[in-house]
């Protein structure tokens, strides 16, 4: 027998008359089951062999698929936070924070797709804030600078005229001046909260008809004599999903602008109606002069101000329309500019329109 091998055995008693008389025992060595065994052996060795090759195969795969793009993007979300840290104040922030500072794994379709997809919205929307406020502040220095320097120049002036005419004029500049600093700051500082204030806003269900009733009744009495009048009917009922004081400040910005522009005893028109597609209009005519041609956008832009020429300069800080302008998009809105025109095709006054998704 090879030495380390099995030996199998087999023993049955010698008897005689119930009585033993030996016992016989056959041996021989096995193999077969040292060879199975052994195959067995080798059977497993390679099962774990391939096991592991396909474990490191998933870990190299999942570390391309999964870990490595999730590193690029915390490594491109965090070099946009210290870009951010070292451009603050400085030209070129919201060229520096663009969409395409995320890598784009949107042809993923899953969640890690989804996470690049969310995170260059959210850098696209915070360049466009930031480039937003940098504007705001260059506009609002330009703004205030004006009757800065106008109010430096009275002052000295003052200093300087013995006339008591003169210096009685200077002193009415020096008010005004003061007075439209005063409106400017309390414009902007109001300007400045609106979006912080429409995100803490509810928003809820509007009734725009009821809204437009109570309006029309409240600017009934214009000192200038127009007609505020409306075409609703008593039991008309359109409604949409917004925060209704921010609703109610965008038609009476309006209202009021349509006042200032109409001829005595004329009328402002106030509307409601539905358009295809489940939205509503909010339309404000007047009979005025209407706006220029290439103006009908500008005026919706940040201190741009179209007053009526009587009107006495800098008791506008050019702020409602563009006020109005964000409010509206805010609801996912849009508002426009139009001329009223005549059969003739002349300008018969101007149209504001307000379009709002229905609820």
């Amino acid at each position: 027998m090879p030495e380390g091998g099995l030996l199998l055995s087999a023993a049955a008693p010698v008897q005689r008359y119930k009585q033993v008389l030996g016992m016989v025992i056959l041996t021989r060595p096995d193999t077969k089951i040292s060879t199975a065994i052994h195959e067995v052996r080798i059977d497993i060795l390679k099962i774990f062999g391939v096991t592991l090759l396909i474990t490191l195969l998933l870990s190299i795969y999942l570390a391309r698929a999964i870990a490595r793009p999730l590193k690029l993007l915390a490594k491109a979300a965090e070099s946009v936070r210290h870009g951010q840290t070292e451009m603050v104040g400085l030209s070129g922030t919201a060229r520096l924070l663009n969409h395409n500072a995320i890598p784009d794994f949107s042809a993923r379709h899953d969640e890690i797709g989804d996470l690049s997809v969310a995170l260059r919205d959210m850098t696209s929307a915070l360049a466009k804030r930031i480039g937003a406020i940098e504007n705001f502040a260059a506009d609002v220095a330009h703004e205030i600078k004006n009757p800065l320097t106008s109010l430096r120049s009275a002052v000295e002036t003052a200093g300087k005229v013995s006339d008591p005419e003169r210096q009685k004029k200077l002193m009415q500049v020096i008010r005004d001046d003061v007075d439209r600093l005063d409106r400017l700051i309390s414009d902007i500082s109001r300007a400045s909260r609106l979006d912080a204030e429409l995100t803490r806003d509810e928003v809820a269900d509007v009734d725009l008809a009821r809204m437009v009733r109570a309006l029309v009744t409240l600017y009934a009495d214009d000192e200038k004599g127009a007609i505020i009048v409306t075409d609703l009917p008593p039991d008309a009922s359109f409604h949409v999903e917004g925060i209704e004081p921010r609703l109610v400040q965008v038609m009476q910005n309006l209202i009021t602008n349509a006042l200032s522009f109409a001829p005595p005893k004329s009328t402002v028109m106030v509307k409601v109606m539905p358009v295809k597609g489940g939205f509503i209009d909010l339309i404000v005519e007047d009979e005025g002069g209407g706006i220029p041609e290439n103006k009908l956008e500008a005026i919706f832009d940040r201190f741009y101000s179209e007053r009526p020429k009587a009107e006495k300069f800098g008791t506008h800080s050019g702020l409602g329309l563009s006020i109005s302008k964000q409010i509206v998009e805010a609801h996912h809105g849009r508002i426009w500019a139009e001329n009223r025109m005549d059969a003739k095709g002349r300008v018969v006054g101007s149209r504001f329109i307000v379009r709002l998704a229905a609820s």
